[in-house]
């Protein structure tokens, strides 16, 4: 039976793709979880129109990502925080924190772990085909 699929169920497919399952396993899972409905002409069309939006989305995104990591790339990022004599920070500066500030997805910032001292950090980013370091400076109030 082929059905077009409406969420990612993995091992089965990827939202707005049509699929070839076996009827039993379409009408006793995908259905009743609506994870998939019936390819029908209407159906086929919604999900190839869906795809379409997403590709262009994704183009577009791809694009301000490219844009704002050539802007960020001169750009040093400066993080107040409180820490004690040392330099050891009381709060850690994580991804989260990075990609608000920079106003990136947050999972296009790839660090190991948080950032836990006073200094300065490079830091890789990568989204897409999109590659590229930001500098950021954390500095104790």
């Amino acid at each position: 039976m082929k059905v077009v699929m409406i969420k990612d169920v993995k091992g089965t497919g990827r939202a707005n793709t049509v699929v070839e399952v076996k009827d039993g396993y379409a009408i006793n899972f995908l259905f009743p979880r609506k994870a998939a409905v019936p390819a029908t002409g209407d159906a086929v069309k919604r999900a190839e129109s869906m795809m379409k939006q997403f590709a262009e989305r994704k183009e577009l995104d791809n694009k301000l990502i490219a844009d704002r990591l050539s802007a960020l790339a001169e750009e040093r990022i400066v993080f107040l925080k409180k820490a004690n004599e040392k330099g050891h920070l009381y709060d850690a500066v994580d991804a989260k924190e990075i990609a608000e500030k920079v106003q990136l997805p947050v999972d296009a910032i790839s660090i190991e772990k948080p950032f836990k001292e006073v200094g300065t950090f490079e830091v890789p980013v990568a989204y897409g085909e999109n590659f590229g370091k930001i500098t950021i400076i954390v500095e104790a109030e």
